[in-house]
Order: structure tokens, then sequence, then C-alpha cells
């Protein structure tokens, strides 16, 4: 990365929900960001889960987000490299969005190196001890063949169906999503720690968890948690030197946004 370029970091929008109104509301408050970001970007990373709901048959994409997908294309058409991690909510993007805003999938955890800082970044679901439940699913929504039996249905029952899976989900977790479970339990945290005992990182980011958050998981070893385009509207960006996370204030100059510590601060 060049001097005076930064990198940015967000996560979570769920675009889709509650309702078109509220969801086209947060879409141009995303849209306006990406903008500002794009200034002095030599990056840009979406940590997954653009959308509460999506799966792309061969010839069918859900409707609506024309504003963000857009401005990820003009952004990308600018040689500004744009990252998607695959979420939950959007584990069912193909070949589309790469092909149509430039964007460039990531599937699993990427590690990168920038100005000798060591990061490891990922949307987060997964990852850490226990939900084996949820780990056995994530298994069979990733399988080609029930992908390819799915796409089988027509897209009015199908995306009816996805619709319904995916609301089922964020109902069950909202609560938990929005309580701190302590340094020592939060689930991505341990993680951390863990991969830590392996390979040393100067920082891990991950979304997911809809709680902003940063934390010391080792010496010289952070983990950050990008929050939500929800309730917090928060995002990390690095310099070069220094990775802060951030609370977007209003929809003008990032200049403007001040710095937090999220949960268990």
């Amino acid at each position: 990365m060049q001097s005076g370029q930064k990198i940015y970091f967000l996560s979570d929008f769920h675009l889709g929900v509650p309702d078109h109104a509220r969801s086209l509301e947060r879409e141009k408050r995303i849209v306006a960001f990406l903008n500002e970001a794009a200034k002095d970007a030599a990056e840009i990373h979406i940590l997954g889960d653009l959308f509460d709901m999506w799966f792309e048959y061969r010839q069918v994409v859900p409707r609506g987000f024309v504003r963000l997908l857009g401005t990820i294309a003009h952004i990308s058409d600018r040689g500004i490299p744009v990252h998607l991690y695959i979420g939950n909510h959007d584990m069912w993007v193909f070949d589309y969005l790469p092909k149509e805003t430039g964007v460039i999938i990531h599937r699993a955890e990427v590690e990168r190196t920038w100005n000798g800082q060591r990061f490891l970044i990922g949307h987060g679901d997964g990852l850490g001890p226990g939900d084996h439940g949820y780990k056995f699913i994530k298994r069979v929504f990733r399988n080609p063949v029930m992908q390819w039996c799915f796409a089988r249905l027509h897209p009015n029952l199908g995306l009816g169906i996805a619709h319904f899976w995916s609301g089922r989900s964020r109902r069950k977790n909202y609560e938990n999503d929005r309580r701190f479970l302590g340094a020592d339990k939060e689930w991505l945290a341990i993680h951390c720690r863990e991969v830590l005992g392996r390979t040393h990182y100067d920082a891990f980011i991950y979304g997911h968890r809809h709680l902003p958050m940063d934390l010391p998981v080792g010496p010289q070893s952070r983990y950050i948690n990008l929050g939500d385009w929800i309730t917090w509207f928060t995002y990390a960006v690095f310099d070069g030197h220094t990775l802060r996370l951030m609370k977007r204030m209003g929809d003008g100059p990032l200049s403007r946004d001040e710095g937090t510590t999220g949960a268990g601060s």
C-alpha cells in the first residue's frame, strides 16, 4: 500500500431486513461510506453477510440492492480491490457478483501482511468451540450436490424457503448477538488464542458476531470484531501503521467518525 492510503474493513449489512424501506435506508448509508472510503482506499474488505439471504440461480438472482452493487462495481472499475468474504447468510454467492461487480470472493480465512503486520481475516462463522449443529448445517449447505438440488426449485419457492430459514436463524441469535460473553468466553476470541498457539498474527479481524469489540488475545495481538450495519455502524481502518475500530457518525467525511473499543472496554 502506498503512503496515505488506507485499508477498510466492514461487515454484516443483512440488506433485505426488516423491510424494504429500512433496508434501503441502511443501504444508502453503506453506499455513502464506501464512496468516502474509496477516496483514499488501497483495498476494501467486506467480511460477509451483505444480504440477509442470497441464492443465485443460473439465470435469476434476488431483486434489489442495485445501489450497493453499482457502487462496488464503480469502485472496482477504478482499480480499488473490493474483497468479499462469504458469510453464513450469503454462502450461496457464485459467479454473478464477481462477474458483474468485480468483487474478489473468499470462502475461507485469508492471511495478509501489510507493512510487516500480519492479519488473519474472515467472516467468523463456524470457528471456535461449540455450535456443532451449525457447523454440520454449514457443511450441508456448502455441498455442491445440495446446492444443485436446491437450484431445481422454482425461484419463487426456493427464495421463499431461503428467506424463511434466514429469518429463523436471525431471530434465534438476536439476543445473544448483543450480549458480551466476557473476554475469556467469546468464542472467536478463543479461536484467536488457539491459532496464536501455532502462528502469530498482529490482528484477527472477523464479522458475524454483530457486536463491535477490540480485545487483546495475546502478546502484541488483537481480535477485532466489526459489529454490523444494523445497530452499530462500525468498521475498522488500517493506515499502514495503526488498526482502529471506528463508529460512523453521520454520512459525511470519515474524519468525523469516532474511535471505539466496543464491547468489553
